[in-house]
């Protein structure tokens, strides 16, 4: 597709997702908002409330990745790169927003892990810490809002997955409960830190560290955080914290 169509073709898609966003809260779809579905299913791994404010975060991110391909010089190039994967990422968006309002727990996960593979894909096509940007508005308006939004959407997988497990009634067996929450906390520390040792991207382990202070949060001030989840939060969030300081220095 080339690259004028691209650019309707992606704009067309972020509208969309906002709409579904909006009304999903707004109206809400099916009775519920998106918070509200996610308290019916109490896990240790959902951060607070808070924590989902990164959306906002994220939404103005692509906006500023749709502006970019419409007025910058050099927009042709990621954008003919990311061709119509963005606009697959939006329907991804979208449908997963109603699949999750009306409870389709199975269907969101593999919407879910489409959007996931989508956005790596993106985030690989764009060459993200392997090739130099051909500028601040390359790297910040469109590389930037992906390895932002890869960074969420690794984390919101993660949760998807953790709610159809409780969903069936999984509770971390033989494990327990909290050493599978700290199971599950240090395989995206894992993550969290190969990105950042081959793609040298602080942004996506930013978003982690945001992730795992929201799970500290929601129950620091409850007095029942286990101990090894308190143990893998504080060590593997140290570990990603010192590890994108190191990043952004050099």
């Amino acid at each position: 597709m080339r690259f004028p169509q691209l650019r309707w073709l992606n704009t067309l898609g972020l509208a969309l997702v906002l709409v579904l966003n909006y009304l999903a809260n707004a109206l809400p779809i099916n009775g519920y908002t998106t918070g509200e579905l996610s308290d019916m299913y109490p896990n240790l791994f959902v951060p607070a409330g808070f924590t989902f404010a990164i959306w906002g975060v994220i939404y103005l991110a692509l906006l500023g990745f749709i502006i970019y391909q419409w007025v910058a010089p050099t927009a042709a190039g990621p954008v003919t790169n990311i061709g119509s994967l963005f606009f697959v990422s939006c329907v991804a968006n979208a449908t997963w927003i109603l699949a999750w309002q009306y409870q389709q727990l199975p269907l969101s996960l593999l919407i879910m892990l489409l959007l996931f593979f989508t956005l790596l894909r993106i985030y690989q096509r764009l060459e993200i810490g392997q090739r130099e940007p051909a500028g601040p508005a390359e790297r910040w308006l469109a590389r930037a809002p992906f390895s932002l939004y890869l960074g969420w959407i690794t984390v919101a997988t993660i949760a998807n997955v953790t709610t159809l497990l409780v969903d069936v009634g999984y509770s971390g067996a033989p494990l327990g409960a909290a050493n599978w929450a700290a199971l599950v906390i240090a395989v995206a520390v894992i993550i969290g830190l190969l990105v950042l040792y081959r793609r040298h991207d602080w942004i996506y382990t930013a978003v982690l560290i945001w992730a795992f202070y929201g799970i500290y949060a929601k129950r620091s001030g409850l007095d029942d955080l286990p101990t090894v989840m308190l143990l893998v939060l504080a060590v593997g969030g140290g570990l990603l914290v010192i590890g994108a300081l190191l990043k952004i220095a050099r």
